[in-house]
């Protein structure tokens, strides 16, 4: 793409459309710049569209935000994507500017192009791009000798985020190789950027507390330089690092112990200070940790600078970042050779009273999260990510002493709760935090069982203190009164909801459902999450506790509640509360009266979010509901799929028409599950979905094409002869051809074609399969991975037990003459054995069988080689386990769960596919394949025990021997 005025203005333009609040402008812009992005140099034209001064900012920010993004999939694309990869000349003039536009930009561009730099480096740095860090280091010691620390910390800002990479990547030869390069350019610049920034700091002290506004770019410099220290440290102590320790730590242990009145005196300077000092924390944690013999000689004047500034820091919640870092290296101490300065008389009562208590204690400020962001609450308290709140490293603290001293933390701890639950009898309307306060000590150091849900304590017998102090607050009727005790014995039932006995929650389980019409957001949230995980619980065996028996009682209630709770401001989109109701619809006793209201509220809901989908794990949990509801209710009673089709088909259909993207996927699968509910013939109202279905535009999406392949997967099961009608036929397999030519769809495509081969009678594929070897072997010249081989295997199989032997052979020699003796001998013998999964080992080893017994291809004596050695690779797949015979396949990649909107498939588990064996009148392969051998071995006597003596591996003839005798066959 050649940079012209032209190309300026029309980059422009659609940037702006994409800004649009219109889907059509937005699309038509989103569909130009796609193609754009196919041209050489479009990265280049974005990046100078950037840095020109005449376009408006929000546009370049736009652009920022696309150049990013085009960076990250086109700078280096995973091998098996089909992104195009920018060319090196390209690069090289994206590095050569990047840089300095960076320094020059605005702050929201500079953020983007930063982000973009940081890519880069991460796939160039240092090797491909070695004129970066002496460019960095010349802008870097030329602004400091200018004074300009407005450079000096854009420079070390960029510094910062490029070193990133050296906390969190594993350690490897050429990982130490960057770091060795690094700390060889940079290390000694840094330490000098540190002093002299230091030295500046200490004059301004000097002289009267120096000037607010001097100060603060000073500050920001040091904590630059102190998380660019801790990146560079992470792997191993550097020896210059280690050289210069003395300079490091005396400078560094200043910043804790020192005071700075001129910036503390107002808001923002004490959160600078407080930055830096954390910062501090940060580096001294890591030398603690890593670094421990080297740090001897500096902990005990750290340890007290951090005692003292502990005992300084105020409640507020600003302060907090600080607060956790500070008790962070103190719990580090704790559970290090040097936990002796723990053992001092009335240290660890002097840590409880002054450190974990006022940490412990509910705040002003925690009870207005609880008011205002009941979801940041939750996450913090409920979900385990409050490690870095005071409340939670607090509880840390004195479970790291407690590995050391645990008698001593113990009676501690106990007496402690035993003093504040006295506290709260005394006066609980004014003292009712000290309850909360002695609930969160129980639930939090509560020690979770290795492998398991179930958490122990030793601070109190948990049953007792279930009936003296969380049952009170359960049988409260005023379910709106002291709404955050109410959340933490509810906490408390659900952290320790194994230990009590089932009679016992059965009889509390009315309340847990009264707690759904709290007007508390937490507490509703609560309440769902207690009976969710309720009904989660298992005895020993695996048996559930809790079945449809035990709900159905409470069942109309339970529903209604929870269907009311989502009406409560601020809950309409409750994603516990969602949850639950998918939860309990998977236990129920699923009837007639209870699917009525379920799928009204349903669908209700899901109306409303398709409107402005917000929440993606609430949106998952409401189309997991539907599917489980569909689901067991039609299992039960199949007449109640009309009632299904009346309430669903108007949602689905809105969610395909006005194409809300979020919800595609989602929409495609329980069609997929109704089609497949559904007797053949299939209504009408299905078949006109089809056509659309055949869409080339709709399978252009990634997102959309597993949940698509899922639907034309049923509509050709359910719906066969309608395919072979009106040309829809060639359209799937074009549809198949081109998903299969695609590195990341080939998977899918072999669904497709699976589904065709098991569906349609030979006659009515036969004159398109020549047209399908000729497009998989073309795949197969070029893309000879694992996973397509695997799964060529598997069709051919699959085919060849649906059509036979012969049309398999004929069908591929038709394209080549002896082409399927080739693809025998290099494809199908060498990768048999690494097949796995059940259904595709038992498939692929009868196919083999029959391959090997039936056709006469193989049976002609010019084949005794391919025969002799086909029949090793099945014995091998079917005598060896998976471990034994498959090494882990580096080319599959580990999915993480992901359901935010990043247009990627989510899979629903209450919708997914059945698994269906083609062979179900074949129970036993190895039973199946000796049989056939002995009836083979009878029609030439004394043929074959040759050729397997020949071809067959030992242990496999050995392995061969044992199966005949165990299902009494002989190879004659």
């Amino acid at each position: 793409m050649e940079w012209n005025p032209q190309d300026l203005h029309t980059l422009s333009q659609c940037f702006v459309n994409t800004l649009s609040p219109s889907p059509e402008p937005r699309r038509q812009a989103e569909a130009i710049l796609a193609d754009f992005s196919q041209k050489p140099n479009y990265g280049l034209a974005v990046l100078r569209l950037v840095a020109e001064p005449n376009v408006a900012e929000e546009i370049r920010q736009a652009a920022s935000v696309s150049f990013k993004n085009h960076l990250k999939a086109r700078w280096a694309p995973a091998p098996n994507s089909d992104e195009l990869r920018i060319l090196d000349a390209e690069k090289e003039q994206i590095k050569a500017l990047i840089v300095t536009l960076m320094l020059n930009a605005t702050p929201k561009i500079q953020g983007q192009l930063s982000e973009a730099l940081v890519l880069i480096g991460k796939h160039d740095f240092p090797r491909l791009w070695p004129t970066l860090l002496p460019e960095l280091i010349g802008s870097l010691h030329k602004a400091s000798q200018a004074g300009d620390y407005a450079s000096v910390n854009g420079i070390l800002g960029t510094a910062n985020s490029i070193f990133k990479k050296f906390r969190y990547e594993y350690k490897t030869n050429d990982l130490l190789y960057d770091l060795k390069y690094c700390l060889d350019n940079f290390a000694g610049t840094l330490l000098e950027i540190f002093l002299k920034t230091a030295n500046l700091i200490e004059s301004a002290a000097n002289a009267g507390g120096g000037n607010a506004a001097a100060l603060k770019p000073l500050f920001e410099s040091q904590r630059l330089c102190c998380r660019i220290f801790f990146s560079l440290n992470f792997q191993e102590l550097p020896e210059f690092f280690e050289d210069h320790m003395n300079e490091w730590m005396t400078e560094q242990r200043k910043y804790l112990a020192n005071s700075y009145p001129a910036l503390e005196n107002s808001a923002d300077g004490l959160a600078l200070v407080d930055e830096l000092r954390a910062a501090v924390c940060e580096n001294i944690n890591l030398y603690m940790e890593k670094n421990e013999e080297e740090f001897q000689a500096y902990l005990n004047g750290f340890a007290l600078a951090v005692w003292n500034l502990l005992t300084t820091v105020s409640q507020a919640s600003s302060r907090d970042q600080l607060a956790v870092t500070a008790i962070k290296f103190l719990t580090t101490v704790s559970t290090s050779v040097h936990h002796n300065l723990f053992a001092g008389d009335g240290v660890i009562p002097q840590i409880c009273q002054g450190i974990v208590i006022p940490n412990v204690r509910l705040r002003d400020e925690d009870e207005e999260l609880f008011d205002m962001n009941y979801i940041e609450f939750i996450r913090r308290d409920m979900e385990g990510s409050d490690l870095d709140t005071r409340r939670r490293i607090a509880c840390e603290l004195l479970k790291g002493i407690a590995t050391n001293y645990k008698p001593q933390v113990t009676n501690l701890v106990s007496v402690q709760i035993q003093n504040l639950l006295t506290s709260f009898a005394a006066n609980p309307s004014e003292n009712w935090k000290d309850k909360d306060c002695a609930i969160y000590l129980v639930v939090s150091l509560a020690t979770k069982r290795a492998g398991g849900t179930s958490v122990t304590t030793d601070l109190v017998d948990v049953q007792n203190f279930f009936g003296t102090v969380i049952v009170p607050e359960l049988q409260s009727q005023d379910v709106n009164g002291y709404p955050m005790l109410k959340a933490g014995a509810l906490k408390f039932f659900t952290m320790f909801r194994n230990h009590i006995p089932k009679p016992m929650t059965l009889q509390f389980f009315p309340d847990l459902i009264r707690f759904l019409r709290a007007e508390s957001n937490v507490v509703h949230s609560y309440a769902a999450s207690c009976i969710e995980k309720i009904l989660l619980v298992k005895d020993e065996g695996g048996q559930a506790r809790y079945t449809s028996v035990d709900i159905s009682p409470v069942l109309p209630q339970l529903m209604t509640n929870l269907f009311e709770a989502l009406k409560v401001p601020e809950s309409e989109e409750n994603q516990y509360v969602m949850k639950c109701i998918m939860r309990v619809l998977g236990v129920a006793d699923i009837s007639r009266e209870i699917v009525g209201p379920c799928i009204t509220g349903l669908t209700s809901i899901l109306n409303k979010a398709c409107e402005n989908p917000k929440n993606p794990v609430f949106n998952h949990y409401v189309f997991e509901s539907v599917a489980v509801l569909v689901k067991r209710a039609c299992g039960k009673d199949a007449s109640l799929i009309s009632i299904f089709e009346i309430n669903l088909f108007p949602s689905i259909q809105k969610i395909l028409v006005e194409d809300v993207q979020e919800f595609y996927p989602y929409a495609l699968q329980l069609l997929a599950q109704l089609v497949e509910l559904n007797r053949p013939p299939i209504p009408q109202s299905y078949m006109q979905i089809f056509p659309m279905l055949l869409s080339p535009d709709l399978w252009r999406k990634a997102s959309n094409v597993p949940a698509l392949v899922r639907l034309l997967q049923a509509f050709l099961q359910k719906a066969p002869h309608e395919l072979n009608q009106e040309g829809r036929l060639r359209q799937v397999l074009e549809i198949s051809n081109k998903l299969v030519s695609a590195r990341s769809t080939d998977e899918q495509g072999f669904y497709v074609l699976n589904t065709v081969v098991e569906s349609l009678d030979f006659n009515v594929i036969a004159p398109y399969i020549g047209q399908i070897w000729s497009a998989l072997f073309t795949v197969l010249q070029s893309r000879q991975t694992g996973k397509f081989i695997k799964c060529l295997l598997i069709f051919m199989s699959l085919f060849l037990v649906k059509h036979g032997s012969t049309n398999l052979v004929d069908s591929v020699n038709g394209i080549q003459a002896n082409l399927f003796l080739m693809i025998l001998g290099q494809f199908w013998i060498p990768n048999l054995t690494l097949i796995t999964g059940v259904i595709e080992t038992k498939l692929t080893a009868v196919a083999s069988t029959r391959l090997l017994c039936e056709s006469q291809m193989l049976l002609d004596a010019a084949a005794v080689e391919h025969w002799g050695k086909l029949l090793n690779s099945i014995v091998t797949l079917l005598s060896r386990t998976e471990q034994d015979r498959v090494e882990e396949d580096p080319e599959m990649p580990e999915f993480s769960e992901n359901v935010g909107y990043s247009a990627t498939f989510i899979r629903l588990h209450n919708a997914g596919k059945t698994e269906d064996d083609p062979l179900k009148d074949i129970r036993d392969a190895k039973e199946f394949l000796v049989t056939s051998l002995a009836r083979l071995s009878a029609l030439s006597p004394g043929r074959y025990p040759q050729i397997i003596s020949q071809y067959v591996e030992p242990t496999n003839q050995a392995e061969l021997l044992r199966l005949c005798n165990s299902y009494n066959c002989q190879i004659v």
